[in-house]
């Protein structure tokens, strides 16, 4: 492979990462049983063979990010389709906090602008989704690669309302100087390659393109091969 590439794709990273996983999951142990959350859409690719090795259910946690029109590659917070969001840092308080005429935030204005694209995400993928919660469980959540955190960040806090046993972090890569954050958010962080410079997740595949809906789809249906059959 060419320098800075570590993955042929989504489905080779997600191989790797499902064998990483399942080995902390030996028979009969004695572990609280797992659930795995994909961050559509690319997580779901990653997150689908992870959770055909445990035999667990496979769902989804929609999450994105709130940027400003004029720049939207900036992520200035992150949102759940259910309305958990965070913040990043105040350099913006000035901005934020200017009153529009129906007296809501420039800032409201931009999260309720980002939790629409998370909620119509949701609507499409909530019919394949399991309908039990992470209570109790260990909550795997997954994304195909871990940027800024942002999104992982506002998942996790979403996914903790549920009250689950324990919380793991789980992605092929992710930057090394972001891994005291994911250790700090979560009981357990399992991340393939922490390369440095880091720059973008597409950088460490070969084969990187846009999951589409009918894919992301798919992922969730194929678990009916292994939780509904012998």
């Amino acid at each position: 492979m060419s320098s800075g590439v570590l993955f042929r794709d989504r489905a080779e990273a997600g191989q790797q990462l499902a064998s990483v996983i399942a080995a902390e999951f030996p028979p009969h142990t004695e572990q609280a049983l797992p659930i795995v959350y994909a961050l559509p859409r690319g997580g779901l690719p990653i997150a689908e063979p992870i959770a055909q090795q445990l035999r667990c259910p496979l769902s989804a946690i929609v999450a994105k990010k709130i940027t400003r029109p004029k720049n939207p590659e900036l992520a200035i917070g992150a949102v759940t389709a259910d309305g958990q969001v965070l913040w990043a840092g105040r350099k913006l308080a000035h901005i934020l906090t200017r009153m529009t005429p129906h007296r809501l935030t420039l800032r409201d204005l931009w999260r309720l602008k980002a939790q629409k694209k998370a909620q119509d995400q949701w609507v499409q993928l909530a019919p394949w989704c399991p309908s039990q919660t992470a209570t109790g469980a260990i909550a795997l959540i997954v994304d195909d690669g871990i940027a800024t955190g942002m999104t992982m960040a506002v998942a996790v806090k979403a996914v903790r309302t549920q009250n689950p046993a324990q919380i793991w972090i789980c992605t092929p890569v992710a930057p090394q100087s972001l891994m005291p954050d994911l250790q700090a958010w979560s009981d357990r962080v399992i991340v393939l390659a922490t390369p440095d410079p880091f720059y973008s997740v597409s950088r460490f595949y070969r084969y990187f393109p846009q999951v589409e809906m009918a894919e992301a789809i798919a992922c969730l249906q194929q678990q009916e091969k292994w939780r509904y059959t012998g």
